[in-house]
């Protein structure tokens, strides 16, 4: 793993150790590792919205659709052995 030290206002320091004590975090890196990890998933899901919106429009979906669907996720699920109780 690499060391990384960054340099932080005293208002911004005092704010990471809050939250280190608060969230129970076992070190300021970890809380910096989480910040870090969630921006890369915001910016993931963003690229995938913005794939989707300039993407060719597809047929509108429905309830037959969303039934096949349902179909393929507990096929899937009984092929890995993982199946989920409905409600």
């Amino acid at each position: 793993m690499s060391t990384m030290n960054i340099s932080l206002p005293d208002t911004l320091k005092s704010f990471v150790d809050e939250q280190v004590s608060q969230r129970g975090y076992g070190t300021s890196s970890e809380y910096v590792r989480e910040l870090i990890r969630r921006d890369q998933d915001r910016l993931q899901l963003r690229n995938l919205l913005l794939a989707g919106a300039s993407s060719a429009p597809t047929v509108p979906v429905n309830e037959t659709y969303f039934e096949g669907l349902r179909g393929r996720v507990r096929g899937a699920a009984k092929a890995t052995g993982k199946t989920r109780r409905q409600p």
